[in-house]
This record gives C-alpha cells, structure tokens and sequence, in this order.
C-alpha cells in the first residue's frame, strides 16, 4: 500500500515543522510539501496531487474555508483536513460547509492528528472529540433562525464586521486599517446593535450569507 501523500498549509513555520517531523516519522506517511499561504496550498495541491491536505484555518491570503472551497472544485477527490485552534463551532460548521473531511484542535495529541489524516485519507471523516458534540447538538437542538435584518452597515463597519468573521482580532484589525483598538471595539459593538447580533457566531452567519466567506 502506498503511502499517504500529505501537504502542510499553516503560516508558522514552527508549526509546519513540528507537523512534517511527526508525520514523516509515521509508517505509511510523507509530508510531500508546505505552504505559508491559502494561494500557495491551493496551486502545490494541483501540482504534488496529495491524498490529504492538512489546513490551518486562518492564513494570509485565503483562510482556511476558501482554500477547502476552492480546492472541492479544482481538486475535488483530495481531503482536506483542518488543524486550528478555533474551538467556535462556528469555524466548525464553515469548514465543513466548505467541503472539509475533517476537524482537528491544535491542542490536540499528535495520536489524534494521525489518526484524523489516515481517516480522512481513507474516505471517512473525523471531528475532533470535543467539538463532535456541537454538531450533533445543533441537529437536535437547531438555533433558531434569524432573517438577517433589513440595514445597511456604513463602509467601514462592514470592514470591521467581514475582517472580523476572517478571523482576525481586534488588535490585528486595527493594524490593518490604521486605527485604534477602541475605535474597532465602536464600529463592532455599533454594527452588532444595528444588525440585532448576540455575538461572534452570529458575525459568521452574517458573513455566509453576504458571500464573504466563499471563494469567489
């Protein structure tokens, strides 16, 4: 049986190179290459053809649910696997929607990687044990649905509000367009009020259903 090829996409190379030396040192595993960028996993999975690609959720030019997007319609046979430290179920929920095969916490033990990759590379899928009870809490408990409510957010609240369901925090916002912390935490609390939002899951919802999320 031949081994299964996995590519890295994760923009810390301190974490690539942990994960490349456990996996490299698995029977039947190789790390076939490593990306620090959604752009970059996105073209080396059509050019190494891996079995599994192993995704951080938030990286620079495409997060982690457009590169699982994109890849489902240029590479759609090759299984995605997501390692983040995101326990939202939310990020969970856009990942899977995304096309993900699996979900695996950073924190988790590097048994359970191993386990989640020779899952997904078999065809199956794998959550991570405790973000598992989530899903099936919203089949049998489903959050109530919420039309989204007929305002308009100003320019720059709808950068805040789509950075924000990137992933991005306030701090790193703030970076990004040349503003202070406390002038972000305004324009989220202000957009939160006008939209009837509770909190963050209700941000990603927001932003799923403008298309800012996808990979278009």
């Amino acid at each position: 049986m031949s081994d299964i090829r996995v590519l890295l996409a994760d923009d810390h190379a301190v974490v690539r190179e942990g994960l490349k030396a456990l996996i490299n040192a698995q029977p039947g595993m190789e790390v076939v290459g490593e990306a620090a960028d959604g752009p970059v996993a996105v073209e080396l999975t059509s050019e190494l053809d891996p079995d599994v690609v192993v995704v951080d959720v938030s990286m620079p030019g495409l997060n982690g649910a457009q590169v699982t997007a994109r890849l489902r319609k240029t590479c759609p046979d090759r299984k995605v696997l997501a390692l983040t430290v995101h326990e939202d179920k939310s990020y969970l929920r856009l990942l899977l929607e995304a096309g993900a095969a699996g979900y695996v916490l950073k924190r988790a033990a590097a048994a359970e990687l191993v386990q989640a990759i020779r899952a997904v590379a078999a065809g199956g899928t794998y959550l991570d044990p405790t973000m598992a009870g989530s899903v099936v809490d919203d089949f049998v408990h489903p959050a109530e649905r919420r039309d989204t409510p007929a305002v308009e957010l100003s320019e720059r609240e709808t950068e805040v509000v789509r950075l924000i369901a990137l992933g991005y925090s306030n701090k790193e916002i703030a970076s990004q367009l040349g503003l202070s912390v406390k002038t972000i935490e305004t324009y989220k609390t202000r957009s939160m009020e006008k939209l009837c939002m509770r909190n963050r899951v209700d941000i990603i919802k927001y932003a799923v259903r403008r298309g800012w999320l996808d990979d278009s």
